[in-house]
């Protein structure tokens, strides 16, 4: 007879199975969600149409392809949000219906525009025209 005690054996927990169901269900989550686009915007991009608009009178802004920002023909100092608030305020006065006619170069940058739309906008201008070229035939 063997009276020798035995020795214990460590148990151990074998973790291949657990490892295999949660990249079973990482790939089940993966593959059955759908990536819905909630928050984007449904919009229709404008076109230049065929026809030009009657000349109106009014404020001019051009921006120009280095990003300079012309006022009725005047150049202004610098890009600044606040240069620009205080030509228009000393073009326009307190006249806030006033057409004001917006021509960027199409090499000018999107924010030199969207810096004078903001400011007329906060302004409280609300006749405010982004002018076009006409689409030349063939051009479509």
């Amino acid at each position: 007879m063997n009276i020798r005690p035995r020795e214990d054996e460590e148990p151990t927990l074998n973790l291949t199975p657990l490892i295999d169901v949660v990249f079973l269900l990482l790939i089940f989550f993966m593959v059955t969600t759908s990536f819905v686009r909630d928050a984007e915007l449904q919009i229709e991009l404008p076109e230049a149409g065929a026809e030009a608009a009657s000349p109106q009178e009014g404020i001019e802004i051009v921006i120009d392809a280095d990003g300079r920002y012309f006022i009725d023909s005047q150049e202004l100092v610098n890009n600044r949000p606040d240069t620009v608030r205080s030509a228009l305020r000393q073009v326009a006065g307190e006249q806030r219906e006033a057409r004001l006619k917006v021509r960027a170069d199409a090499r000018a940058s999107h924010q030199s525009v969207v810096t004078v739309l903001d400011v007329a906008g906060r302004m409280g201008f609300v006749n405010i025209v982004i002018e076009t070229a006409q689409p030349m035939d063939g051009d479509e």
